[in-house]
């Protein structure tokens, strides 16, 4: 969840919080990731709050996901009011299924464009074996796993500043990942 670890992250050392990072779920009951972890939403698609950002996230079947229709228009009605919307990995599919990103570029996980750009033709699909991330007017998308760090990054830049960025990387020790072959 990268970008709930880039948001979450105070301002600098007095540590204030700059943004309320929340989880969204179809219903309350208790959700299994696909890695085995067990979380409660913090919401669900009636009660959520008004959002500045809404980040799409990805599962390795997608089906079950892109043809519910309630995850479908829940993503469709809180784009009108976003001021980003984000996908990573295989949650374009879901940015594809909703329609509210026609005609604006979008990449997915490795391996995963030429499927998009099928299934959903109004999308600029990108190379994903060349673009990890895109920025296309209010739409991030980036590909998958690590990859999705970037797209975190650069939104939380957009919305902060260059320096709380850079803070954010050293917080995370991204900086010893740019040489970590001995």
């Amino acid at each position: 969840m990268p970008h709930q670890t880039v948001f979450s992250k105070p301002d600098g050392p007095e540590g204030k919080q700059l943004f309320n990072v929340i989880t969204i779920a179809e219903t309350e009951n208790t959700i299994t990731t696909e890695e085995g972890m067990k979380f409660v939403p913090d919401y669900t698609f009636e009660n959520c709050p008004k959002l500045e950002a809404l980040f799409v996230p990805s599962a390795y079947d997608m089906y079950a996901q892109v043809h519910n229709d309630k995850i479908v228009n829940f993503i469709r009605e809180k784009n009108k009011e976003t001021k980003y919307t984000v996908s990573n990995c295989a949650g374009a599919q879901l940015i594809g299924a909703s329609g509210i990103a026609d005609g604006h570029k979008i990449v997915t996980w490795i391996g995963g464009g030429e499927q998009l750009q099928k299934d959903y033709p109004n999308l600029k699909v990108q190379d994903d074996s060349l673009v990890s991330y895109v920025r296309d007017g209010k739409f991030l998308s980036s590909n998958g796993n690590l990859t999705s760090y970037i797209s975190a990054l650069n939104l939380v830049e957009i919305m902060t500043s260059t320096e709380h960025r850079k803070f954010v990387e050293s917080y995370l020790y991204l900086d010893r990942l740019q040489n970590w072959k001995e």
